[in-house]
C-alpha cells in the first residue's frame, strides 16, 4: 500500500546528449515541483531493477532511447511484471514503447498516418514520391533515420526497416496529454528547426485528430505526445505516437502551463498509485 507521501523512484539519465534539447533541466524542474506531493529519488536507467524494490511506483521520464541500454531496459521490464511494480508509464503502450509496429498498424487501419509499409513487396502500396524515408523498426530520436531518392528504395525494405513517402510538409506539431487530458500544444514553425517551438492553439479538428491517437493507444494513466505533420493538402498526419518517455518541452511554456502540467502530472501520479495499491489487494 503506498505510504501517504508515495515514494516514487524516477528514472532518468540526466547526462543524455539530446541534439537540441537539454533533458536534464526539464527532470530537474519537474522533480523539484512534485517533490511537493511526492517523495523522489533520482536514478540511471542502469540502476532501476536494483533501486525499484523500495518504492511504491517507478517513472520513467527522460532516459533517452533504451536502444543504448536494451539489456537493462528488458530486465527492467520483466522485475517489474514479476513483482507487481507500478510502472508510469504502464508497460502496456502500443506507440513507440512497442516499437514502430504501430505505424503499420495504423496505416492498415486506415488512421491519418505517413503512410508506411515494412516488407519489399508491400512498397507498390505507397504513394508515388521522389524520395522516401527509410527508419529502422527499433529507432529513436531518429537514429538511423536516412532519406533516399525512389531508385534506391526497394533495397532496404528488408523487414528491419520501415519505409514512408517522403512529405514536404509545411510544419511539425506536437500534442501533450497526461492521461487522457490535453494539455499544451507546441509546433515548430520552420521544419529545419524541429525544436525551435512555440505554442500552437489546435482547432477542434486538431484535437480531434490528436485524440484519435491517445483513444487508441488504451492507457489510462501516463504521459504522451502526439507528433504530426501538416500535410501539402492541410490536413494533419501522424509521425509518431511517443508513450515511453516523450520530451515535454516545458521550456516553451508560460508558467501558468507550467503550474498546470505539474498539477496534472502529480494528481494522475497519485490516482494511479492507488488504482495500482487497489489491484494489487
Amino acid at each position: 500500500m503506498p505510504s501517504v507521501r508515495p515514494r516514487i523512484l524516477y528514472v532518468t539519465d540526466l547526462a543524455y546528449p539530446a541534439r537540441g534539447r537539454r533533458y536534464c533541466d526539464e527532470d530537474i524542474f519537474l522533480t523539484s515541483r512534485l517533490r511537493a506531493d511526492l517523495d523522489l529519488a533520482l536514478c540511471h536507467p542502469r540502476d532501476a531493477v536494483a533501486l525499484m524494490g523500495g518504492f511504491d511506483g517507478v517513472v520513467v521520464r527522460n532516459s533517452g532511447p533504451v536502444l543504448a541500454y536494451l539489456d537493462a531496459y528488458e530486465a527492467f521490464r520483466a522485475q517489474a511484471v514479476a513483482t507487481g511494480t507500478p510502472v508510469y508509464n504502464p508497460l502496456t503502450g502500443r506507440g513507440d514503447m512497442a516499437g514502430k509496429q504501430y505505424l503499420l498498424d495504423l496505416t492498415e487501419a486506415g488512421f491519418p498516418v505517413i503512410p508506411t509499409v515494412g516488407r519489399p513487396e508491400d512498397l507498390h502500396r505507397l504513394p508515388r514520391a521522389e524520395r522516401y524515408v527509410v527508419k529502422p523498426r527499433l529507432g529513436a530520436d531518429s537514429h538511423g533515420l536516412r532519406v533516399v531518392p525512389a531508385g534506391e528504395v526497394t533495397a532496404p525494405a528488408d523487414g528491419d526497416v520501415l519505409v514512408q513517402p517522403y512529405i514536404d510538409f509545411a510544419y511539425e506539431v506536437s500534442f501533450y496529454f497526461v492521461d487522457h487530458s490535453f494539455q499544451y500544444a507546441l509546433h515548430a514553425p520552420d521544419p529545419a528547426r524541429r525544436w525551435r517551438l512555440e505554442p500552437y492553439r489546435p482547432t477542434a479538428d486538431d484535437l480531434d485528430f490528436a485524440r484519435r491517437f491517445i483513444e487508441w493507444n488504451t492507457l489510462d494513466h501516463g504521459i504522451q505526445r502526439v507528433d504530426a505533420c501538416r500535410a501539402p493538402g492541410g490536413e494533419l498526419l501522424l509521425v509518431e505516437l511517443e508513450d515511453l518517455n516523450p520530451y515535454l518541452s516545458l521550456d516553451a511554456l508560460d508558467d501558468a502551463r507550467l503550474d498546470a502540467f505539474v498539477a496534472a502530472m502529480s494528481a494522475s501520479l497519485r490516482d494511479f498509485l492507488r488504482e495500482a495499491a487497489g489491484t494489487r489487494g
